[in-house]
């Protein structure tokens, strides 16, 4: 028997429309989460990001080590309309990836539209109440 409840990193192993946000959280594929999310090839993770005003590179590593199967990367962050640092969109743009920032709201709606035309598409998801 083991010594306890064994906590793991939060991570759905494919691609799915996120069905509703809010609350601090997400639903996606019948599973809700609680917190911030990136939407990678790989599949959908759980993502430490709660500031949009505080965002770095070391936020962005997962979708660099992916880079080459994205094209897009929708930025959700949060409930206001703000830009990412400069230096870091360079940094995407050098991998080849486009950057899209807005809402939280209109990043979900957008990832599902592009989800369901099957694009080279990634999220980035800042959770909102």
């Amino acid at each position: 028997m083991s010594g306890g409840i064994e906590m793991r990193e939060a991570h759905f192993p494919g691609k799915a429309p996120i069905e509703a946000y809010g609350n601090g959280g997400f639903r996606f594929a019948d599973m809700s989460h609680r917190g911030s999310l990136l939407c990678l090839p790989s599949g959908i993770h759980g993502w430490k990001a709660t500031d949009a005003k505080k965002l770095a590179l070391s936020d962005f590593e997962a979708v660099l080590a992916e880079a080459g199967e994205i094209d897009i990367l929708l930025v959700g962050m949060g409930r206001d309309l703000l830009r990412l640092p400069q230096s870091l969109r360079d940094v995407l743009r050098e991998q080849a990836i486009a950057v899209e920032t807005m809402a939280t709201g209109a990043a979900v709606r957008t990832y599902n539209v592009l989800l369901a035309e099957e694009r080279a598409v990634a999220a980035a998801l800042i959770a909102v109440d």
